[in-house]
């Protein structure tokens, strides 16, 4: 599919996919879902020298939780210097309630029949779990800091709820949204994050992202941009025949850097201690 006319096809074949599918959302998912998205977290948290060690992260349509779990265990574990409140929303009150309760099955739940746990390694499985019963309970340690509430994303009541956030994660739902919903809902979205804070939004319509990211001045992270695009196995491999589906990294396209990049830094960026680029918006229309 990076070949030109393969490539052509299946964008071809997508947009005719996008077109005629009914969209519906879904509760499948993974604890650490994509890997160099978190690692990326943790190395802008890293770089910033914020006079407040406490940092406030929000986690847009938290599903049942496995996202939720694999943030809190990922920059607890990588950050310790640092100090964290999470905020988890989900439109669905059943899916919040299941997730507060940290306990999985292994045989899988009503929620989804994905097995959760397969991006897991052994050892992570016992750092992240207690067993119990065949059931996997999510350690202490990890649940610690986390308030759950059932909201919805596209409500602007929620930056009044929620507060203003440092990192907000809004991943693998506005996919599952038609255009203009996707779109006003995340205009919405960006409204939670502090200026200067990061938005990450993986797993959306990339015409979506990338127009609402020029017009509101959202620089985008170019650091490990093609891993964290390509770091979603379940979304690339969906291409081109499923519309959630996420098409093959293309370097060649001149607005690369916004169509691809799924981290922006919201409001006035700086370069130095904090790791971030000064860059201008790119004038040309999104592709």
């Amino acid at each position: 599919m990076r070949l030109a006319p393969l490539r052509a096809y299946g964008e071809l074949l997508n947009a005719i996919v996008r077109l005629r599918t009914n969209r519906t959302s879904y509760f499948g998912t993974f604890f650490m879902r994509n890997r160099p998205l978190l690692e990326l977290a943790v190395r802008l948290i890293d770089r910033d020298h914020k006079a407040s060690v406490h940092y406030q992260v929000a986690v847009v349509a938290c599903s049942i939780g496995a996202e939720v779990y694999s943030i809190s265990r990922t920059l607890r574990a990588c950050c310790p210097a640092r100090t964290f409140s999470i905020n988890a929303v989900d439109i669905s009150p059943e899916a919040v309630e299941f997730a507060r309760t940290g306990i999985y099955a292994l045989a899988g739940s009503g929620f989804t029949d994905e097995n959760i746990f397969a991006c897991l390694s052994e050892r992570e499985m016992d750092e992240f779990f207690h067993a119990e019963d065949g059931r996997m309970r999510v350690r202490d340690w990890i649940r610690e800091g986390i308030a759950w509430r059932s909201g919805n994303a596209a409500d602007s009541a929620i930056a009044d709820v929620l507060g203003p956030q440092d990192v907000v994660f809004a991943n693998n739902f506005l996919c599952h949204l038609h255009p203009a919903v996707a779109e006003k809902c995340l205009r919405n979205i960006v409204t939670l994050v502090k200026p200067g804070g990061y938005l990450f939004v993986s797993g959306v319509d990339l015409d979506v992202r990338a127009r609402v990211a020029r017009e509101l001045a959202l620089e985008p992270v170019t650091e490990m941009i093609e891993e964290i695009h390509e770091g979603d196995s379940a979304l690339r491999k969906s291409w081109p025949v499923r519309y959630w589906g996420l098409e093959p990294f293309n370097r060649r396209r001149h607005d690369w850097e916004w169509r691809y990049a799924s981290a922006f830094c919201v409001g006035a960026g700086s370069s130095g201690a904090t790791g971030r680029q000064s860059r201008k918006p790119v004038s040309s229309p999104a592709g």
